[in-house]
């Protein structure tokens, strides 16, 4: 399945696409990250249902700089992604 997450709060400027993609790796996620233009952090990440749920709580607590105040996930049909990469 593919989660499409918008994470709110003091996620620009604090490393956050940086710790999503090394945590997505690691987790054996693809997809991507990037910023919006709103102050949010985008995310589209494919894994298995495990792998989301380990995913998005670390989403929750994002890196140890900034905060997060909010995470909202869609869930679609697998695009199937092939990493994971950052966007700029």
């Amino acid at each position: 399945m593919l989660y499409k997450i918008h994470v709110r709060g003091q996620v620009q400027g604090v490393g956050f696409r940086w710790s999503a993609a090394r945590e997505a790796k690691a987790l054996g996620i693809t997809g991507y990250v990037r910023n919006l233009p709103d102050g949010t952090v985008y995310i589209e990440a494919e894994g298995t249902s495990l792998q989301m749920k380990a995913y998005l709580e670390w989403c929750r607590k994002g890196p140890d700089f900034g905060f997060v105040d909010s995470v909202e996930t869609e869930i679609f049909p697998a695009s199937d992604y092939t990493d994971f990469r950052i966007e700029h």
